[in-house]
């Protein structure tokens, strides 16, 4: 008998039967991978580190204590040790707890100018989409206009006008990073125009701004969130920079840039130290901040 007479009338033996996966001591549910917790708890670390140690070492005098003005130069430039786990400067300063001075300092104006641009930001892109014509595209081509000139050199025109304070690294990180925030919103109210929601509430007679208060703007929040986030670590380095060349915080205010350019005399000589601890700390702050941000912004988005 040939093999289709078989096929036909039914002999062809039916395949072996095999145990389901969870029979065979295999799970069929996938579960996902779990995500690693350590970029939130160096980011705690951190933070806590920036906080912590200026209070502690006002209240109890250790490390040296934290005021900033006290100078002992028979101590300068002291390797690191259990007494100054950073060692000191050339002043005599204990640079475990300027360094944190310094990241505290720098996490504020990074945060705040990161607050600012998302604001700013904001603003002007949600105005872009809800005017739409010659409005939008005017505004769209100035941002562009912006965006094409390198942050930094944009940072270094408007620092030498306003120079040697915290508010003019503020404004720097502000002026210099709100085009990413603007296109974004920009992107998403155009989105959220042509929703059955906003089409009704538009015939209803609402007005633009009340719809963009009540029915757009809500539901940008989270992106605009993550976009702020994501940008302090890098407004971090921002400021650093900044105050680096000269034009950022003044020489006497602790911050990580001003650290880093105090201590290229200091390496000369040998006290290795005294540039190790805050372009460590930078690197290590920027690169934990900035993982757990991420993840941050992965579980919100």
């Amino acid at each position: 008998m040939t093999s289709e007479q078989r096929m036909t009338a039914g002999l062809v033996a039916a395949p072996p039967w095999r145990a389901p996966a969870t029979m065979a001591g295999l799970s069929s549910v996938t579960h996902p991978p779990r995500t690693p917790r350590w970029p939130y708890a160096a980011g705690a670390v951190i933070i806590l580190y920036a906080l912590a140690v200026p209070i502690v070492a006002s209240a109890t005098g250790w490390w040296g204590g934290a005021d900033t003005g006290a100078v002992d130069y028979v101590a300068g430039v002291t390797a690191p040790s259990w007494a100054h786990p950073f060692g000191t400067d050339v002043a005599g300063r204990d640079l475990f707890v300027r360094c944190a001075r310094a990241l505290q300092v720098s996490l504020l104006a990074a945060a705040v100018g990161a607050a600012v641009a998302a604001l700013l930001g904001t603003a002007l892109g949600a105005a872009s989409a809800m005017l739409g014509g010659r409005a939008d595209r005017i505004l769209m081509r100035g941002v562009d206009g912006v965006a094409a000139v390198p942050h930094l050199l944009l940072g270094i025109i408007i620092a030498t006008v306003y120079r040697g304070s915290l508010w003019t690294v503020v404004l720097v990180v502000a002026l210099t990073h709100w085009t990413g925030t603007t296109r974004l919103v920009r992107g998403e109210v155009l989105s959220l125009r042509e929703r059955a929601w906003v089409r009704a509430a538009t015939s209803q007679g609402y007005t633009r701004r009340q719809v963009l208060r009540h029915h757009v703007l809500p539901h940008v929040g989270a992106q605009v969130g993550v976009a702020t986030a994501l940008l302090v670590p890098h407004a971090v380095w921002h400021e650093t920079t900044l105050t680096f060349l000269g034009l950022g915080m003044p020489p006497h205010q602790a911050s990580l840039g001003s650290l880093i350019e105090l201590a290229q005399q200091s390496v000369v000589s040998g006290a290795w130290w005294t540039l190790a601890a805050p372009a460590g700390l930078l690197v290590a702050a920027t690169v934990c901040l900035g993982a757990a941000l991420h993840r941050g912004a992965r579980h919100a988005v």
